[in-house]
């Protein structure tokens, strides 16, 4: 007798993600045909390659990218020729030297005044493995003492090949997961997705710093990226994981913390108390920070065990001032001194409120103020972490109570836009990291559309004009006009375009209500004014000599004019970050109703009479939405 089979259960097929196909805000199809326009010329170059596989399509915009980045490293750099500080191509080169010839006891207090070592350990431990690496191939690069002020061209293609290499292994790597799961959440195509690849990696404020300039910004800014792709992964103890690691290469990464705190805390309160998410997160930053410091302390260990004959250590001024004496010849004491002078080095509050001319808030104040002034009355830190925390605070209220991941970007720029325009000691170089979150909206839903390229264009524009007194004195004014109109032209942005302002669809009517991406006119003039200003900044700085008496006027001019566009910035920025959470929707629902009973007509139905002359009146709230309201005109009722 057979035994009756069980019916079978087909396995259910997992379900794919379909991605979207649409051109929205890239291109416009010609109507009764399928022409394709693209809005922009980094569209028309992207589009032959729609429908391609992304193993070919990835690789070829990274290596169209890499040739920039060589392109630009052929250029000088920080400091070259300019002894007997150089700049900070030689202060990466000495922290390479100093971390392979002294024991590491010694690396936050070998010679401080010949740059000493101010970034934190895994900045420290990066100099090691690029030392360690240049030295098997010459050894003259970073030999202790002697090398100092070093320059040959074998060791400046060296030192800008570990740039690049750890910008790709890095920032790279992390930027493409992030599109891929950022992109997928908006909801937005392949093609787009790559454009904003392409866009992101030849934002020409990045290059210029890190690939001419130099510096390793790049590294810092993709553990942050890693950190926000680990929360659209779903993936939060991983996102505290690589955000430690960007605190633990730049001590820069704190422009960030207030927004990732908010959200993280948000989201183990809302939409109820997760108590088990909160001590996770607790528990995995803590051993994060642990991890970071334990080759660090396990160093000073190694180094009292070996009984070296270190010199004398003197204890920073947090120790000194309270008189607190430490034995470094004991495990505590050597460990409590080594922390503690690590985090010295880290935070200088030592030094002045601002250094050089950067377009924040109290170099623009102290043109006009002197800031000295204000010491008899308050401590000028503490002026300063009133001014940061205040322009703080908003985007923490509103990812606190709404940790939507969607909201990370715009919280992220505020919060930094916040830091460099009123936090202590802000370089120009900074910009880099309001910058960041503020060019991966480009990536968002909207974010190709003519509004967020235009503002992302002016922030990215208004960045690299501020950076040029720096990046002259590098060298690099070739570069900066070739990168920077090259941005332009690729996204329609000014001066070499206007596609962004611009719609010849569109009729040129007084009174016509705004296309959903359109910008208003008082922002087409704001940003044509400043760009306006900055072309002529520069035919001034090339052409005219300043004043004998103020020989700083134009560098002046150029800090006082960049903080004002980016103070706007940041109010865009927060702005757009309170629309998209939400908080204000049901006061436009309300504004919207009250027009539409203030305005609306209600004695056509009574007397059963046609109007001819019906007004209609479009009602459009910042998010795009529209009422439509109709109103009275001859013969009828009077508005209210």
């Amino acid at each position: 007798m057979s035994q009756a089979s069980t019916p079978h259960k087909p396995r259910k097929k997992k379900r794919q993600l379909v991605r979207s196909n649409t051109l929205t805000d890239i291109a416009k199809l010609e109507p009764g045909s399928d022409t394709i326009n693209p809005e922009f010329n980094l569209v028309s170059f992207l589009l032959p390659a729609r429908g391609k596989s992304q193993w070919i399509s990835i690789p070829l915009i990274l290596i169209f990218t890499g040739l920039f980045r060589w392109t630009v490293g052929v250029w000088g750099y920080s400091g070259q020729g300019v002894p007997p500080m150089h700049g900070d191509f030689e202060a990466q080169r000495h922290w390479m030297e100093v971390t392979q010839h002294t024991p590491v006891s010694m690396w936050y207090f070998y010679d401080l005044p010949y740059w000493g070592l101010d970034y934190p350990p895994l900045t420290a431990y990066h100099s090691w493995i690029c030392g360690k690496i240049g030295t098997l191939i010459n050894p003259e690069w970073f030999a202790l003492f002697t090398s100092r002020g070093y320059e040959s061209q074998d060791l400046k293609v060296y030192m800008r090949a570990t740039v690049i290499i750890s910008e790709y292994f890095v920032y790279v790597a992390a930027l493409i997961i992030f599109i891929r799961h950022y992109s997928r959440s908006q909801g937005i195509g392949t093609t787009a997705a790559n454009t904003v690849l392409v866009a992101i990696l030849m934002q020409p404020a990045t290059m210029l710093i890190d690939h001419g300039h130099f510096q390793y910004n790049t590294v810092m800014l993709g553990f942050v990226i890693a950190s926000l792709s680990s929360i659209y992964a779903n993936r939060p103890l991983w996102s505290c994981i690589y955000f430690v690691l960007a605190l633990g290469f730049k001590q820069m990464a704190l422009y960030y913390a207030p927004a990732i705190f908010a959200y993280l805390l948000g989201s183990c309160l809302t939409p109820r108390l997760r108590i088990g998410r909160l001590l996770a997160i607790a528990i995995i930053t803590i051993l994060a920070f642990a991890a970071v410091l334990a080759p660090l302390t396990a160093g000073t260990l190694y180094d009292l065990y070996r009984a070296f004959d270190l010199p004398y250590r003197p204890p920073p001024p947090f120790l000194a001032q309270r008189r607190i004496s430490l034995d470094p010849s004991t495990p505590l004491g050597a460990i409590t001194l080594q922390l503690f002078q690590t985090i010295h080095r880290i935070f200088p509050f030592a030094r002045g409120l601002f250094e050089d001319k950067v377009a924040n808030f109290w170099c623009t104040l102290h043109t006009f103020y002197k800031l000295h002034n204000l010491e008899p009355y308050i401590q000028l830190p503490r002026l300063s972490a009133y001014f940061t925390f205040m322009s703080i605070l908003p985007s923490m209220a509103v990812t606190l109570s709404n940790p939507k991941p969607s909201l990370l970007p715009y919280a992220f720029a505020s919060s930094a836009f916040g830091f460099f325009l009123f936090s202590f000691q802000v370089h120009e170089k900074s910009i880099l990291l309001p910058l960041l979150p503020l060019t991966l909206l480009l990536c968002s839903k909207k974010g190709l559309s003519k509004e967020y390229r235009a503002w992302v264009g002016f922030a990215n524009a208004l960045a690299v004009f501020t950076m040029f007194p720096l990046l002259r004195r590098d060298g690099l004014r070739t570069p900066y006009t070739v990168l920077s109109l090259l941005w332009a032209w690729l996204l329609g942005l000014p001066p070499l375009s206007a596609s962004c302002y611009y719609d010849p669809d569109l009729p040129n009517v007084p009174g016509r209500p705004l296309a959903p991406d359109e910008l208003r006119t008082p922002t087409k003039i704001f940003h044509w004014w400043f760009y306006a200003v900055m072309g002529f900044w520069h035919l001034l700085a090339a052409f005219a000599e300043p004043p004998e008496t103020k020989p700083d006027l134009w560098v002046v001019v150029n800090a006082c004019v960049g903080c004002a566009g980016f103070a706007v910035c940041y109010g865009w920025c927060t702005w757009k970050l309170v629309l998209e959470s939400g908080l204000l929707d049901e006061y436009f629902e309300y504004t919207e109703k009250y027009l539409e009973g203030l305005m609306g007509g209600d004695g056509d139905a009574a007397d059963g009479k046609d109007n001819e002359n019906d007004d209609t009146i479009v009602v459009q709230s910042p998010g795009g939405e529209k009422a439509v309201a109709k109103g009275r005109g001859k013969g009828g009722k009077k508005r209210r």
